[in-house]
């Protein structure tokens, strides 16, 4: 599996929603105006730690990785999460990416022939998705 990540411009507003979405339909939303539980937050601090003794990116071990780096790691690690339907550690992972990069406002991930591309958007707010009921026909 292949990962594109790149980043778009920044926007100084912060948005309160963070949108994970495949393929263009959400798969997780994450709230800023609700308080992370501390056992929470101490598990993000666990996985910055983690990530201080160094992490791999395509192949690449990166020793001091950066905030740009780390979000690439745990968005890679969201999709694999996403995919397994592991939805523990796609909570974390999304939890991990919203409240380290509170200006990040979607992850949108894409499945293509070439692989796997995960765009980090910050400059285009997340709107709530909604389901359409249509009625049956006779």
């Amino acid at each position: 599996m292949r990962y594109n990540l790149s980043r778009k411009k920044r926007n100084q507003n912060m948005s309160q929603l963070m949108g994970v979405l495949l393929n263009g339909i959400a798969q997780l939303e994450y709230d800023r105006t609700r308080t992370l539980p501390d056992h929470q937050a101490a598990y993000l601090e666990k996985m910055d730690r983690k990530m201080d003794e160094g992490i791999l990116i395509d192949g690449e071990t990166i020793a001091n990785p950066d905030t740009g780096q780390r979000a690439q790691f745990v968005a890679a690690n969201l999709v694999h999460a996403i995919k397994a339907n592991d939805e523990q550690k796609a909570a974390a992972m999304c939890t991990y990416l919203a409240d380290r990069m509170s200006d990040l406002k979607q992850v949108k991930i894409v499945e293509g022939e070439d692989g796997v591309s995960i765009d980090l958007v910050f400059d285009e707010d997340y709107v709530k998705q909604t389901a359409v009921a249509f009625p049956t026909l006779n």
